[in-house]
């Protein structure tokens, strides 16, 4: 018998972090799932879902990474998955849309996106954000399938765009893939 753990890990970013983890996850018999990582201010952050014997618990994993011979501490977080990740997987939602908001850097931005959101009863399935120079830019991933006129919802988006001063752009996620794959793909080609 087997069960799935979200493993949520952070530490100061150095070179090996990765291996250091992997390796843990290794020598307790995990089979890595999926994860997500990233580096944000020199932290380095990662989530995990990995599959382990019923045996191994989150005190296992948590001993492991604290055995890790480094000068930076590996604080990590541990869930047995109450679904396992076969049933979630790949499961977006058909109206899933990607909204694009850019204003002058400035406090409250991902609030006031995220009140909007909320206000709407919009699930928000992913978020990245970056600053470049005084331009804040937030790409949020929506689940739209609860409202029923996105005409009216655009509309309210271009209102909340010219009281906020910020940029909105609102489409489905199939369209913001495919045009990003394509300026991925023709950037990868002029470079080359």
């Amino acid at each position: 018998m087997s069960k799935q753990l979200v493993i949520s890990v952070m530490s100061k970013d150095r070179p090996g972090i990765i291996a250091d983890i992997a390796t843990v996850i290794f020598e307790l018999g995990g089979d890595l799932a999926d994860l997500n990582q990233s580096v944000l201010g020199g932290y380095f952050s990662m989530i995990l879902i990995v599959e382990f014997d019923d045996g191994i618990t989150p005190e296992d994993l948590l001993a492991g990474f604290s055995h890790i011979q480094s000068e930076t501490k590996i604080e990590a977080n541990i869930k047995v998955m109450e679904d396992s990740l076969e049933t979630e997987k790949n499961k977006l939602p058909l109206e899933t849309y990607i909204v694009t908001a850019q204003g002058e850097n400035r406090k409250g931005l991902v609030k006031i996106m995220g009140d909007f959101f909320y206000s709407k009863h919009i699930n928000v399935l992913d978020l990245v954000t970056t600053r470049d120079a005084d331009l804040y830019t937030m790409i949020f991933q929506i689940d739209l399938s609860h409202i029923s006129s996105l005409k009216d919802l655009r509309q309210e988006f271009e209102l909340l765009a010219d009281k906020e001063n910020m940029e909105l752009v609102l489409q489905h996620n199939d369209i913001f893939m495919a045009t990003n794959e394509v300026g991925t793909q023709l950037m990868s080609s002029i470079e080359n």
